[in-house]
């Protein structure tokens, strides 16, 4: 997986116009708004019950290749934007986390093609 730290020190140095075009790319690339993720939060936080009725994130977790090894980890390639040795490392270690946060629509698309190369995925 990407170095964190790294990650965090690579986008303090934006400008604020920059960061700006970054989340509008992000919101773009991943179909989500900031502004939902924020009121999805904040209710959680405060309440506590209301939010627990219907789950709006998802994390997809790789449970294991089925024994097709090659064919997922390029899916998870495909998938992530991982390298091969950080793929590879992925699927070996399984189970493990592909993609965390995201909406249920998104997270049964990865599940769908995990699946279709041989993987076996749960949703949580």
């Amino acid at each position: 997986m990407a170095d964190i730290a790294k990650l965090v020190e690579e986008l303090s140095k934006l400008t604020v116009m920059e960061a700006a075009e970054l989340s509008k790319a992000l919101e773009e690339e991943w179909g989500v708004s900031a502004a939902a993720a924020v009121a999805v939060a904040g209710p959680a936080a405060g309440g506590g019950g209301e939010a627990a009725e219907e789950q709006t994130e998802f994390d997809v977790i790789l449970t294991g290749d089925g024994g097709k090894k090659i064919q997922v980890i390029k899916e998870v390639r495909a998938i992530t934007q991982l390298g091969l040795t950080d793929a590879k490392a992925l699927v070996e270690g399984a189970p493990k986390a592909i993609k965390e946060g995201v909406n249920k629509a998104e997270a049964e698309e990865i599940k769908g093609k995990i699946e279709a190369a041989g993987g076996t995925v749960e949703m949580k």
